[in-house]
């Protein structure tokens, strides 16, 4: 291998790093929304050069994670109201024809697979943000998973990653503490397991929607 393919080898590695950082900052809200994205700040931040940094914030406006303004560098995305209730809309119409479809197809490989997804979120340790994080978006993409379709997939995995920061937002409410969000988890698993449809759907898009009651006084 010549010095120029260490060379790029070691940028798309730098690139990778800073992509994966950031995003989560964004996610978390480590990065809150609407923030403008100062390169040399970042760079003091993530121990990474200007230019992987420049070619991460490009990639994370793929994501719909980040805007770039003209001539005015990077902000990250803005949050609003009506923007949750799209993701939230398109999160309970597009999930539900994956999970009812899994059901459907449902067999012994899918339902261990589930359990095992399941099992392993809830013995993780919440305050393990990367780790735990993981975890619960495997449980319920693993719940989606076995519709047969690619390309529902792939939107529920965006529609998944762009409420995340909605999630840390409801996080700030008092209330939210007391939310029994484990117990909502076992229910949908269980419905899931046991081939009901209705009450699997019917759970799944209620667990989703009480996210946007404590929303509602924060954004």
């Amino acid at each position: 291998m010549g010095i120029e393919a260490v060379e790029t080898s070691s940028e798309l590695s730098a690139t990778q790093r800073a992509y994966v950082t950031l995003r989560q900052m964004i996610l978390t809200g480590a990065l809150p929304p609407d923030e403008k994205l100062k390169i040399d700040g970042l760079r003091a931040t993530l121990g990474i050069g200007a230019s992987p940094i420049r070619e991460a914030l490009s990639l994370l406006t793929s994501d719909q994670l980040v805007e770039r303004q003209d001539q005015r560098g990077f902000r990250t995305a803005a949050t609003s109201p009506t923007n949750f209730q799209e993701i939230l809309a398109l999160r309970c119409t597009l999930e539900e024809m994956g999970l009812r479809e899994s059901i459907a197809n449902r067999n012994e490989a899918w339902e261990e697979k589930l359990v095992l997804s399941h099992h392993k979120m809830t013995r993780s340790d919440r305050e393990m943000v990367d780790i735990f994080e993981a975890l619960h978006k495997n449980f319920h993409m693993t719940l989606i998973g076995n519709c047969n379709s690619p390309v529902l997939l792939r939107f529920c995995s965006q529609l998944y990653d762009l409420n995340i920061r909605y999630r840390y937002i409801a996080g700030k409410s008092l209330d939210y503490t007391g939310r029994k969000v484990g117990d909502e988890h076992l229910q949908i698993l269980t419905a899931a397991i046991e081939g009901n449809a209705d009450v699997a759907c019917a759970l799944l898009k209620t667990h989703y929607q009480k996210t946007g009651a404590f929303l509602s006084t924060l954004i």
